[in-house]
């Protein structure tokens, strides 16, 4: 399954609010993100339909077995992208930011690549 930008943005998001709380709700996702109500609701029930996303009873967010597959990747290529980019002189903030632009377009071959090279 292929999915867009903004849908992985929102995995991630909801991954990276997961490690911080036990409970993520649809506020706290466009808070993060700086997106309407309206937007992150549309987003979540695209997610939902894909199978990547659940909202229990209490209306919590959860990610699916597949859902947190697929945000593990897609953080783990943010946070090596922005080490890389930091350990060649990139300040934090540009490093995060270009990761985060990255980590979408980037082919497995590429980032496995510089996951090695990263470990030496």
């Amino acid at each position: 399954m292929a999915l867009q930008e903004s849908g992985e943005m929102y995995l991630e998001t909801i991954y990276v609010l997961s490690q911080k709380s036990s409970t993520v709700r649809a506020i706290d996702v466009g808070e993060y993100m700086g997106f309407s109500k309206p937007s992150v609701s549309r987003a979540l029930g695209l997610l939902k339909d894909e199978g990547l996303v659940k909202k229990d009873k209490d209306g919590y967010l959860k990610l699916t077995e597949a859902g947190e597959i697929l945000a593990k990747r897609i953080y783990e290529r943010h946070t090596v992208l922005t080490r890389l980019l930091i350990s060649i002189g990139v300040d934090e903030k540009t490093a995060a930011e270009d990761a985060c632009r990255v980590e979408h377009y980037i082919s497995d071959t590429t980032f496995d690549a510089i996951k090695a090279h990263m470990k030496k």
